[in-house]
């Protein structure tokens, strides 16, 4: 193959992925998913995080094939800037983690002191975790999992307007639940 037959080949590649061709990322995940994988190890220096990273370099190249231009060079580039961006978020992610981490070890041993504090955030795990999915699932995106609104709904495929309604429907009942506690004489 020359190397003109090769450029038309990935503009063929790029142009039926934008019309929403599944052929078309199947053959481009067979051709650069290595490089994407390579690349994510090398910034993360994780295995499990490199193929967590190339999976979703690929469900969002499907997601946003709309913004590709189908040029010979622009389609393996564009595959590395989503992961450029993949590999940042996970890296963000691990930040917060560290960061949660080092409160959770700055809190007083629960077993010797209970404050208002402690027995707050054990009501919200526990309503939280009684609330029906996708309600459940949205709060803890948001929550625990520091996700926008736009985030979440393109996490969780729900419309945006859909996510906002439920957050606001978690939060009034954690109020509700939490003010219930708060004023419960038998819990002070």
């Amino acid at each position: 193959m020359s190397e003109f037959e090769g450029r038309d080949d990935v503009r063929s590649l790029a142009s039926r992925l934008v019309a929403g061709e599944e052929s078309a990322l199947e053959a481009i995940f067979d051709r650069w998913s290595a490089l994407v994988h390579t690349f994510a190890l090398r910034a993360l220096a994780d295995h499990h995080d490199a193929e967590e990273v190339t999976q979703q370099v690929f469900v969002a190249a499907w997601q946003g094939r709309h913004t590709l231009v189908p040029t010979p060079g622009a389609l393996p580039a564009w595959l590395l800037g989503i992961a450029r961006h993949k590999v940042a978020d996970v890296r963000a992610a691990r930040a917060r983690d560290v960061r949660k981490v080092t409160r959770v070890a700055a809190v007083p041993d629960p077993v010797t002191v209970v404050d208002d504090e402690l027995v707050d955030r054990v009501v919200v795990r526990q309503v939280v975790e009684e609330m029906p999915d996708p309600r459940r699932t949205i709060l803890r995106l948001a929550f625990w999992g520091d996700l926008t609104h736009n985030q979440i709904a393109d996490r969780t495929e729900l419309p945006l307007g859909t996510v906002k309604s439920h957050l606001r429907r978690g939060l009034l009942e954690l109020h509700r639940r939490l003010e219930e506690v708060r004023d419960d004489p038998s819990s002070s």
